[in-house]
């Protein structure tokens, strides 16, 4: 629902290119709700959602609760990355993203 600019909101954009979402939601205070809004949204207007990425510290509850509730499936978690290089963004993307049969 965030806005591109005044007219059109991004998942109006979405909806108009009929492609799958990955939706991404960090691990604080409110997670669970914050993540499921836009699952809720996305869902009124038929865009499919491929899954659920998260970024920040780890909570395995919270990243459960989500998947189960919201029946979406749990791609994997991006943890803080000091340094940010693009070394270390792929290796961590390489070690904290999943396979299709993984889950959290």
């Amino acid at each position: 629902m965030v806005p591109l600019n005044r007219s059109p909101l991004y998942i109006d954009i979405f909806e108009r290119w009929r492609l799958p979402v990955v939706l991404r939601a960090r691990t604080l205070l409110g997670t669970i709700n914050h993540s499921l809004l836009p699952i809720e949204a996305l869902r009124k207007r038929q865009i499919d959602i491929l899954g659920i990425a998260l970024s920040g510290e780890r909570n395995a509850e919270t990243e459960s609760a989500i998947c189960d509730i919201a029946r979406v499936r749990w791609l994997g978690r991006l943890p803080w990355i000091s340094p940010l290089t693009a070394d270390s963004l792929r290796v961590v993307f390489k070690d904290s993203f999943i396979s299709s049969d993984f889950q959290p």
